[in-house]
């Protein structure tokens, strides 16, 4: 298992591209983006459980009903939610770009991205689609900016590994920097592999992985509209087909997670206005559940996310928010340590705070990646979540978004 570069590009029979159609005023910013496999590919989706949806989530889940696609479509400035003719709209790209693609209409995956309640444009993707496809290339990077809305960095990576004694490769695009809550994907994240895996096997892995994976982050506490993780399977690496759970799969699900794990961190990172990622690693867990409650609890604390922003050790708004996560924890065993790439320091033993110095802590805080290590002393179960700290700058993004 290697880190290789490529994004949703690097495995066999994908190309992409990006560009700027006319959705977003700014013309500097891309807001088409395309993913297209060279033949039909097994696929798979997890969505938001917001009960208020995107219209591309409700024409997404139709078209993958089959588990079979072989493009992705996806614009950012315009969420297309709550708009009366959302469905008709997201029907349409999808009949626009299979005229200019030999892909059947209900085997592309469509997503929006963007402000809520704004009536879509067509005009500008259909003017756009032709540009988009005479741009498919190895060209990960485009699409990854074509998906971006307040985020500021692109997210994107790429795993190579071995099942059956052929190389397989996996790869994938994220866009997530507010909305970002665990309750599902909360993002869009775009993955592609040339893993031969059969539709149900591929639901199977990716419904398992983000329960640790992006289930487990959060920025701002709001779940988004819109969101969704899209995985496509075209085979072309030539391995037997994965259909059980073999010693194949599990090689598959470790890849996968190579990949989701670093878009997470990637998202969390990026938050809105954070200068911060913060990672919470809670071990000693009398069970999983209770350990995913307390590690996601810290994370989504608004009074720890600003103590991490001031690079305060003020550890009693970690136990606090483990203390309102409802889960049966014994307070009095809870150990809290902060660490970074400056050291490490113990601020709390036996849910009571002990002598440390504030300087090192200060020093160990003011990094960019700060990990909350939360020992419960209860048991053999651990779980991380990602998160990032609350800044003033968050209040601005959010303030004036839409205007």
């Amino acid at each position: 298992m290697k880190i290789i570069n490529g994004g949703v590009c690097a495995a066999k029979g994908y190309k992409a591209s990006g560009i700027h159609c006319g959705i977003r005023a700014n013309k500097t910013k891309k807001d088409l983006s395309l993913i297209v496999s060279d033949c039909p590919a097994s696929a798979a989706a997890v969505y938001t459980t917001n009960l208020v949806k995107g219209a591309p989530l409700t024409v997404t889940k139709k078209h993958l009903e089959d588990g079979i696609a072989q493009a992705v479509i996806c614009n950012s400035g315009n969420a297309n939610t709550c708009n009366a003719n959302g469905i008709e709209i997201a029907e349409k790209m999808c009949d626009l770009l299979s005229e200019s693609l030999p892909v059947k209409a209900d085997d592309i995956i469509v997503a929006s991205t963007g402000v809520i309640g704004q009536p879509l444009n067509i005009t500008p993707i259909a003017d756009g689609i032709p540009s988009l496809v005479e741009s498919l290339g190895n060209n990960s990077t485009d699409a990854a900016h074509g998906i971006m809305t307040t985020d500021t960095a692109v997210k994107e990576i790429a795993v190579e590994f071995e099942v059956g004694g052929k190389t397989c490769k996996i790869g994938g695009i994220a866009k997530g920097s507010g909305m970002i809550h665990p309750d599902m994907a909360t993002m869009l994240v775009f993955i592609t592999t040339d893993c031969a895996i059969s539709p149900e096997m591929l639901q199977k892995a990716l419904s398992t992985d983000i329960a640790d994976t992006f289930n487990m982050v959060s920025v701002d506490g709001d779940t988004s509209t819109n969101d969704m993780v899209a995985v496509m399977a075209n085979g072309l690496a030539g391995n037997a087909q994965i259909t059980t759970e073999s010693e194949d799969f599990r090689t598959f699900m470790k890849a996968l997670k190579t990949v989701t794990v670093y878009l997470c961190r990637c998202i969390a990172g990026d938050g809105e206005g954070a200068t911060k990622l913060l990672e919470c690693k809670v071990t000693g867990a009398s069970d999983i559940v209770t350990a995913k409650k307390c590690a996601k609890s810290v994370i989504c604390s608004s009074l720890t996310k600003a103590a991490m922003f001031g690079a305060d050790a003020n550890w009693g708004r970690i136990l606090c928010a483990i203390g309102y996560a409802k889960c049966n924890v014994d307070v009095n065993k809870i150990d809290v340590a902060f660490r970074s790439q400056k050291g490490e320091i113990p601020v709390c033993k036996n849910g009571a705070g002990i002598s440390f110095s504030e300087e090192l802590a200060k020093e160990i805080l003011l990094e960019k990646e700060i990990e909350i290590l939360v020992e419960l002393n209860d048991g053999d179960a651990t779980a991380t979540a990602w998160g990032c700290d609350l800044t003033y700058d968050y209040v601005k993004i959010n303030g004036d978004y839409r205007t």
